[in-house]
């Protein structure tokens, strides 16, 4: 580290790797008068029990996040017979569950993120940066106020979610989503075994599509007309991301 910065002079108008200062200009976040604090109105809707998902997902389009970055080593010096990092780098967290799901890490205060570590450096970001940058490192969720290990998040926003903030576009659940309904009615409308069909929401936030079905249909027959139909609403890459998960009831017409 000594041998690397030794005979700098920050004077001479250049940096240790040679790059004037001059014609440099630095840029505010945004969040220039910004404390710390958390959005009063996302902080009493987390407090509640079971806060109602669109109003959630209203106020983090509203609220500053904090993204945390840690440093990860860059250089290694090894001028004294040591090996030594001679430089360090800023990197963003990404976590990664058992089952292979990734999640960025986002905090609602400074004092959040430094109860989930201390020496991770916050950096200030509007709700749609925060998801663009999950969809851009394949984060399937974003986690709100992680605590420490082996703790929950205060919330979870699921991938529609995610999606919906980096589109700068509200969040409605997939049942009550015009879009998603008519991928779906699409998909079903290629189907003269379908008497009718109906959309609702499932426990886990997902969609359910219940199908009517005339009389007649195999076992097999009906397992290839819900994949069909599944494949379909899967082929409408908007509907795709505005559902989290997808299910079929089916009943006699």
């Amino acid at each position: 580290m000594t041998s690397r910065f030794s005979g700098h002079d920050p004077a001479r108008g250049h940096d240790t790797g040679g790059v004037p200062w001059r014609g440099r200009t630095l840029t505010g976040t945004g969040f220039d008068g910004d404390t710390g604090a958390a959005d009063e109105r996302l902080a009493a809707l987390l407090a509640e029990s079971s806060p109602d998902p669109v109003a959630v997902v209203e106020a983090v389009a509203r609220a500053r996040l904090l993204v945390p970055v840690v440093a990860v080593p860059g250089e290694v010096d090894h001028s004294t017979g040591l090996a030594a990092d001679a430089t360090s780098d800023m990197a963003s967290v990404t976590l990664v569950a058992p089952d292979g799901q990734r999640a960025l890490p986002a905090f609602t205060s400074v004092a959040a993120l430094a109860s989930w570590n201390p020496d991770a450096r916050p950096v200030p970001v509007t709700a749609q940066r925060a998801a663009l940058a999950a969809v851009q490192e394949g984060c399937e969720v974003i986690l709100v106020d992680l605590p420490p290990p082996p703790g929950s998040p205060v919330c979870t926003l699921r991938s529609s979610m995610v999606w919906a903030l980096a589109m700068a576009r509200p969040w409605l659940p997939a049942h009550e989503d015009e879009h998603v309904a008519t991928a779906v009615a699409a998909a079903v409308a290629a189907e003269p075994s379908v008497a009718r069909h109906a959309t609702g929401g499932t426990g886990d936030g997902g969609l359910r599509v219940e199908l009517a079905l005339h009389p007649g249909l195999t076992r097999d027959e009906v397992a290839g007309l819900l994949a069909r139909v599944g494949e379909r609403i899967a082929s409408d890459g908007e509907a795709r991301a505005r559902i989290d998960a997808l299910a079929f009831a089916v009943r006699p017409a």
